[in-house]
């Protein structure tokens, strides 16, 4: 079998859906790795692609696609196999696998990355936005950057349990609730006077079809995951709020400007690594052009919920850089689990 750059990314992929609690996943990459053959039509796709199969996350475009198989009941015998069943033995489910990756639909998952829009990484941003609410007593105007279908988008919609802090709506449907290490967050009421999100292949959750297809990405042995997502997606869809389709750099230049009366709130989370040198270079350029023309009552917020060195095995950072007329304040508020499920708070 050869070793491409894909098969190295299996690996690789594999070893990061174990250490993030999901061993059936990590099995379904390991076995991409050893056991496809590159004879068949999607082994020949994998091994020969020419971009960067880290980076686009390969192994879980495929995974996604036979996720989406047996959540449909078109692979009966795989679905038996999959979660909440027992970790199954490498050979069986190899043998359930295999027919299924010769279909030419599980080519047609390769076309499009992976967009799981994990929603509890609201719970780590939440008290990010509380802190900007608390230090410029103004409503925040959300732009999220790589927002998918724009779960987090709607942090008012949600309720979070933030170490001794309750915020968001109490009546929600969805409770956030992370492990919480650290001092409390700010304690303060806070109001969203906007929000609008840019992606450069937007989901729309009004679709049932397009919801299914955010739910198979997501890993099949978390269940938690897949209740939270489905019910964050009841939620948005019947609010939907405002997703340009577009590169991200583009709306930055063209629609982040410091506005009067509203904290202009650019945010993301587990985005940047996936946008280029190039684009990352421009956002950052164009925020802190855009930063020296803010000012007390118009200032501008920068929210990333980011690893600092991708895939060097840290969890991601929560950092906040302001301007209100006077500079750049630039703090390392946290970190967090890349799932959101833990924050410790600084």
């Amino acid at each position: 079998m050869s070793d491409s750059a894909f098969r190295q990314h299996a690996r690789w992929q594999a070893g990061w859906c174990r250490a993030l609690g999901s061993p059936f996943n990590a099995l379904v990459c390991d076995l991409l790795a050893e056991r496809l053959s590159p004879e068949t039509a999607l082994g020949r796709r994998l091994d020969g692609w020419a971009g960067n199969a880290e980076a686009e996350m390969l192994a879980l475009r495929v995974a996604g696609g036979l996720h989406a198989r047996v959540r449909s009941g078109k692979a009966p015998a795989l679905a038996a196999l999959y979660p909440p069943a027992a970790l199954p033995d490498a050979d069986a489910l190899w043998a359930a696998m295999e027919p299924v990756l010769a279909a030419p639909s599980i080519c047609r998952w390769l076309d499009v990355a992976p967009q799981t829009n994990e929603v509890a990484r609201s719970a780590a941003l939440m008290p990010c936005f509380l802190t900007v609410a608390q230090e410029t007593g103004l409503p925040l105007a959300l732009v999220e950057l790589g927002c998918s279908g724009g779960l987090n988008l709607l942090p008012d919609h949600y309720a979070f349990r933030l170490g001794n802090v309750r915020a968001g709506n109490p009546e929600s449907l969805l409770a956030l609730e992370p492990d919480w290490i650290g001092p409390d967050p700010p304690d303060v009421q806070i109001r969203f006077a906007s929000r609008i999100g840019v992606d450069l292949n937007p989901i729309d959750l009004s679709d049932p079809a397009e919801r299914a297809r955010m739910l198979a990405y997501v890993w099949p042995d978390q269940f938690t995951r897949l209740e939270r997502m489905a019910t964050a997606m009841t939620i948005v869809s019947e609010i939907l709020p405002e997703i340009a389709a577009g590169d991200a750099a583009d709306f930055v230049e063209a629609r982040v400007w410091p506005q009067p009366g509203a904290v202009t709130t650019v945010f993301h989370s587990i985005a940047m690594q996936y946008f280029s040198a190039g684009s990352q270079q421009r956002i950052r350029e164009h925020m802190n052009r855009a930063g020296s023309a803010a000012s007390a009552d118009a200032p501008l917020a920068w929210v990333r919920m980011e690893h600092d060195l991708p895939g060097a095995g840290e969890p991601p950072t929560l950092r906040l850089t302001m301007w209100r007329g006077q500079g750049s304040e630039d703090r390392l508020l946290g970190r967090a689990h890349p799932h959101g499920s833990a924050v410790a708070w600084l």
